[in-house]
């Protein structure tokens, strides 16, 4: 494959779209997971329409043998250079309300999903000695709401997972690095994912010597 494979995990039409638009127009060719295969199909159309390469897997964020075996087809086409987890669970509920059994499930699509999809590339890329990996964070981790508890949690719980793998994989020379968006995602706005989307591509781009970890998008 000529192209090199940006993966994105837990892709939808809001800033994932920006962020694979961007992507493909700095030469990559565009892994796709998400759960329902089906509008996964309608979003990778309007991509290919648009000239880019893409392929499509059925992946569910919250299930580990489901992105395993994923990123298990994905390498087939090759190794990918970027991953991008976009995955979150958005749901309401207070902390007198929230019980363990949704906090877990949650936690398994906002913060486990991300750090076992980082598993599957972190191999290839300390071999090649580069690679990007990019976790999409939410203003929630830095301001929690509770309302959103268990998305406050997660997003936190994501940040400090971000830190962590930079601090391990900096010295293989691989990229990792979160966009906090601290507003709501529409068309149109501040918040429009094309424009977030260049906070990504900031982080990609950035010098090895280059200690930022995270764009707080506000």
């Amino acid at each position: 494959m000529n192209q090199p494979i940006c993966a994105i995990a837990g892709f939808g039409a809001g800033v994932s779209m920006g962020v694979a638009k961007a992507f493909a127009k700095e030469g990559y060719s565009l892994a796709l997971m998400a759960r329902n295969l089906e509008k996964l199909e309608v979003n990778a159309q309007e991509l290919r329409q648009a000239g880019y390469t893409v392929y499509t897997f059925a992946a569910d964020a919250g299930n580990q043998e489901s992105l395993i075996q994923a990123f298990t087809e994905i390498r087939k086409l090759a190794d990918p250079e970027v991953l991008i987890y976009n995955a979150a669970v958005m749901a309401m509920g207070k902390p007198s309300e929230l019980t363990p059994e949704k906090l877990i499930a949650d936690f398994n699509v906002n913060v486990i999903g991300a750090l076992v999809a980082a598993q599957q590339v972190i191999p290839a890329m300390k071999t090649s000695k580069k690679g990007t990996i990019l976790l999409t964070g939410g203003g929630l981790a830095l301001y929690p709401d509770a309302d959103l508890v268990s998305l406050a949690i997660g997003k936190s719980g994501l940040r400090s997972l971000t830190f962590c793998l930079a601090q391990e994989l900096k010295e293989f020379g691989i990229h990792v690095g979160t966009v906090t968006i601290c507003g709501t995602v529409e068309v149109g706005t501040h918040f429009d994912p094309d424009a977030i989307a260049k906070s990504y591509i900031a982080l990609h781009n950035r010098s090895s010597a280059d200690s930022e970890v995270e764009v707080i998008y506000k």
